[in-house]
């Protein structure tokens, strides 16, 4: 039943001055930061920087780094400078290219070259190919090419022609010719010139016939081994054709081949590589001849002639450059610096290369010229940075970054090999060595889950920087963070901040800290509420941002997000969510909790009740009881049952059966920081006395009655003031908050306001007899000399039921033996 709010007895409420942290502009010697000087370090990450700076000059295997902490602590940005600033003087790693493997061409052969040699080989081979594509033809089109080969295929026809002919007058003298049909060639007898005819031939005399046949077979015999010889010629004429061509075609080549070889003299293996390409050329020269009659074909027909990249039949003597570092080098390919690489989208593919595919009259093919490099390949020599949960998430990324970093090596796979899927031949591409610093970056609890269920990670990332949330509010710290907003300012290109600006930034960087003696480091939100305070400005038109602009920036980021919180505080306001914020009821108290949605949290209050009974002394949670409860919260319960049996009723056994719920509470419940609440639920319904509806809850207790320090706190009080507000503050309203909380208070400037006037009140607490008593205002009660708590206290009333419901249940306990004892002796 409601009844007048008690008041509490001997109980001090915070000051104002604990509620906030102020920073005054006056302690800062300028006007606007465009005075303070920039600050080239990150502050408060001594820590992390001398942990990346160990990692990244470790050059033993397994010493990659792993950057762990909170979005925002400013990982991507100190790992970029740390980076860049040592990869600039350190020297440009080798190019590395693909070319045909002649022998092989299923597998390409890689090529280290050195720095910025890799493009220019390229383009070498590719004006030697286009220069060849001109020259050799116009060898074969000289007169002497014509000539020389005009008397190679006379050579070999007229060798030809004698067998024929010594054959043609064997048989002309035994009145047989030779004749040529669509089967062939067929010998036929012949009278005065004539052939015969089969009816003339079937007229002569039997024995003639048979004189003729049998001459007939003979030649035939003769013919065959003569034809038989055709096809040896013919090959002798096309290897002699071959010889010529190669004569021809080594002209041009070795020219050219020559050319190529001076420009990269003391390349040894480009050397070699250029030998092998002489010899394929001279050995395929009549690929250009077929080349220049398809080109005019083509032009013919009014087709666009293939390019040479286009053109499969010289692709072979292409090069594919991996990585090539042209733009790294001058002239005189002096080191600009070591490859940095900072990759977003760590796909296997975009890990380790891939070999493309192209589709040529229905069918998918692929060479050399078509693998492409990985981040692995473009980071070689230098630096990779990669975000950890997005290598986790793609399929085989992990697993292919692991055995590139294990074996030292980048092999190209594709995944439907690796799995087995695909068992078609494929190019297998020769692997590169790897020599690179991975550094991966995620949260600390992702670190912990991979650094104990992957026994590989420890031995690739030897190196852990932990980057702190918060640094502690020192002088010196002060210091540098002036300087941490003016270079965030000047960084951003944005207008300076006045120094009234500045204080309100820090007050703000406290508050996101969560702790009135620490500020924030985490440069992401920071930077995002001055770039908001540098809009509100110029929407005011001030060349300078102000404390209003950061205050506006503030509030206007809180109306952006608080959708959510209005609706719950009008369902609150509105009755629809049964709260109290006057009055007194037993058994009943407002707890607070916090609710989430993205980055924004607020606080709201929630109603907790408790009902008890003679029991056999368990106390159910209803909440775990259907399943809504958290296991924090579970134990947070079960401790209560730890503190009643061990503060009351020593002498009597547990007989307590009470329950605790939250009320309306439709979604699941988590943490102990509602532990302190339900107790003193409890025991305001076992003492039947009243609990002040114009107070709320927070804090957790342990068996001992202490109550302990929460998260949270902040938004929780000021959930509860905002109700309190809605209705009308009556002077009488506070929330009751753990002592070890209270250097954490940063509240709301309006919460300081309505504490400084009197109409609101926030009370430090450190036992839950401190508490019970400015619920209820009635004094608590310490047990006295004799044992016993003093008359009409909490403690004692509490007691007394408990004592009570001991006695009722060894009385019903004794009842139901008396009633029993008969039965056994008739059943004796």
């Amino acid at each position: 039943m409601n009844s007048e709010p008690p008041k509490a007895p001997n109980h001090t409420a915070l000051s104002p001055d604990a509620l906030r942290y102020r920073c005054d502009p006056e302690n800062f010697g300028f006007r606007t930061t465009e005075d303070v000087e920039s600050v080239e370090d990150l502050i408060g990450q001594d820590r992390a920087v001398d942990a990346i700076r160990f990692g990244i000059n470790m050059n033993k295997p397994g010493f990659n780094l792993f950057l762990l902490g909170t979005h925002g602590s400013g990982r991507h940005t100190a790992i970029r400078r740390m980076l860049q600033k040592k990869a600039k003087d350190e020297a440009v790693p080798d190019d590395w290219v693909y070319v045909a493997n002649f022998d092989v061409p299923t597998k390409p052969q890689a090529m280290r070259l050195p720095p910025g040699t890799g493009i220019r080989f390229r383009d070498a081979m590719n004006s030697l190919i286009d220069d060849l594509r001109t020259d050799i033809p116009a060898l074969f089109e000289q007169e002497e090419y014509r000539n020389r080969r005009r008397a190679v295929d006379e050579r070999f026809e007229e060798r030809q022609g004698q067998a024929f002919e010594q054959l043609r007058q064997k048989a002309a003298a035994e009145n047989i010719a030779i004749v040529r049909t669509p089967m062939g060639f067929a010998l036929a007898p012949v009278r005065e010139g004539q052939v015969l005819k089969p009816d003339e031939f079937n007229a002569l005399p039997e024995d003639e016939r048979k004189r003729i046949e049998e001459t007939i077979q003979r030649l035939q015999k003769e013919m065959e081994t003569v034809l038989q010889e055709v096809p040896l010629v013919e090959k002798e004429r096309r290897d002699a054709v071959r010889a010529l061509n190669a004569e021809f075609t080594e002209r041009a080549v070795g020219a050219s081949i020559t050319q190529v070889a001076e420009q990269f003299r003391g390349n040894e293996a480009i050397e070699e590589h250029l030998r092998k390409v002489r010899e394929d050329l001279i050995k395929n020269a009549n690929l250009f001849i077929e080349a220049v009659q398809e080109d005019a074909k083509q032009e013919l027909a009014l087709f666009r002639a293939p390019t040479r990249g286009e053109d499969p039949r010289f692709r072979r003597y292409m090069v594919n450059v991996i990585v090539g570092h042209e733009g790294k080098t001058d002239p005189e390919l002096k080191p600009r610096g070591a490859p940095v690489i900072f990759e977003d989208n760590p796909t296997l593919y975009n890990l380790v290369g891939r070999i493309e595919h192209t589709a040529q009259f229905g069918a998918l093919t692929t060479d050399f010229t078509l693998i492409r490099a990985g981040a692995l390949h473009r980071a070689n020599g230098g630096y990779l940075v990669l975000d950890a949960m997005k290598v986790l998430m793609y399929p085989m990324s992990w697993e292919a970054l692991k055995r590139s970093l294990r074996s030292r090596q980048v092999t190209i796979i594709s995944p439907g090999e690796q799995l087995g899927i695909i068992s078609t031949v494929s190019l297998e591409p020769d692997p590169i060595p790897l020599d690179v610093k991975v550094v991966l970056i995620g949260d600390r609890l992702l670190y912990y889950i991979l650094a104990s269920a992957d026994p590989e990670f420890g031995d690739l990332f030897k190196v852990e920087a932990d980057f702190n949330e918060e640094i502690p509010r020192t002088p010196e710290n002060m210091e540098l963070y002036v300087r941490l907003i003016a270079t965030i300012a000047r960084y951003r290109g944005l207008r300076p901040l006045t120094r009234d600006a500045v204080a309100r930034v820090i007050e703000e960087a406290v508050r996101m800290a969560d702790d009135s003696r620490k500020v924030t480091v985490q440069t992401g939100p920071l930077a995002d509420l001055i770039m908001e305070a540098d809009y509100w400005a110029g929407e005011a038109g001030r060349r300078e941002i102000t404390a209003r602009d950061v205050s506006r920036a503030v509030d206007a980021k809180i109306r952006r997000a608080d959708r959510v919180r209005e609706l719950s505080q009008e369902s609150i306001t509105r009755d629809i969510v049964l709260i109290d914020t006057d009055g007194a009821v037993v058994g009943q108290v407002n707890g607070l909790a916090v609710t989430s949605y993205g980055q924004f949290r607020f606080g709201r209050p929630s109603r907790i009740t408790a009902r008890v009974r003679l029991g056999g002394g368990k106390v159910v949670d209803i909440e775990r009881e259907s399943e809504l409860g958290g296991k924090l919260h579970s134990k947070g319960v079960l401790i209560l049952s730890g503190y009643l049996s061990s503060h009351y009723a020593l002498d009597a056994p547990p007989s307590l059966s009470a329950t605790l719920v939250f009320e309306q509470s439709y979604g699941g419940v988590e943490g102990d920081s509602a532990s302190s609440a339900e107790l003193y639920a409890l025991l305001s319904a076992l003492s039947e006395v009243p609990i002040g509806q114009n107070f709320a809850v927070t804090g957790s207790v342990n068996q001992m009655g202490q109550v302990q320090a929460i998260g949270g706190v902040n938004e929780k009080i000021e959930g509860f003031f905002d109700i309190c507000k809605a209705r009308g503050l009556t002077g009488r309203q506070g929330v009751l908050i753990p002592q070890s909380n209270v250097q954490h208070l940063m509240l709301r400037e309006d919460v300081v306001e309505a504490v400084a006037a009197g109409q609101f009140h926030v009370y430090p607490i450190e036992t839950i007899d401190q508490g019970i008593e400015v619920l209820t205002g009635r004094a608590a009660g310490e047990r006295g000399p004799d044992g016993r708590f003093p008359p009409d206290t909490v403690n004692a009333l509490v007691e007394a039921k408990l004592e009570s419901y001991a006695a009722l249940r060894h009385r019903f306990a004794s009842k139901d033996d008396d009633q029993a004892t008969p039965a056994k002796d008739n059943a004796t």
